[in-house]
């Protein structure tokens, strides 16, 4: 099964949060700190989006017969990918241990979480069209 749009965009959103993942967020006077430096509510929602992103990647790859596991785990990233995407808003906002400066990791991560929200939103918009035709049953003869 091919992926679609919304999928992409979702994928193109966890490879964002994953180098994120091992690239510096902020400045400070003693050094630089990383997302697991600051770990908190904020790092667990993005991983927590991250999570549902893959696995609503997952459901439509693998799921042939039905459609209702990759419309689920959707359903589940739009959530969890806004409240990643409002936390990583917030810690990009108010910096931890006092930080005097954004690196490029909190940039990417608040992308990555836009990207993921956006890409579980499109994925619930898409009507993608089925893979058999509509029944047309013969209509009944009339008496």
């Amino acid at each position: 099964m091919k992926l679609r749009g919304g999928e992409l965009t979702a994928l193109a959103g966890i490879g964002c949060v994953l180098a994120s993942l091992f690239l510096f967020w902020y400045e400070t006077p003693t050094g630089n700190l990383d997302l697991w430096d600051s770990f908190g509510p904020a790092a667990a929602l993005l991983l927590a989006a991250l999570c549902a992103s893959l696995a609503m990647v997952l459901a439509a790859l693998l799921e042939r017969d039905s459609v209702a596991l990759p419309v689920s785990t959707a359903v589940w990233t739009v959530l969890l990918g806004l409240a990643g995407s409002i936390a990583t808003l917030v810690r990009v906002l108010e910096r931890p241990q006092h930080a005097t400066g954004l690196c490029g990791g909190a940039w990417l991560g608040l992308a990555g979480a836009l990207l993921i929200f956006a890409g579980a939103w499109l994925t619930l918009r898409d009507e993608r069209p089925s893979r058999y035709s509509p029944a047309r049953p013969a209509p009944r003869p009339r008496p």
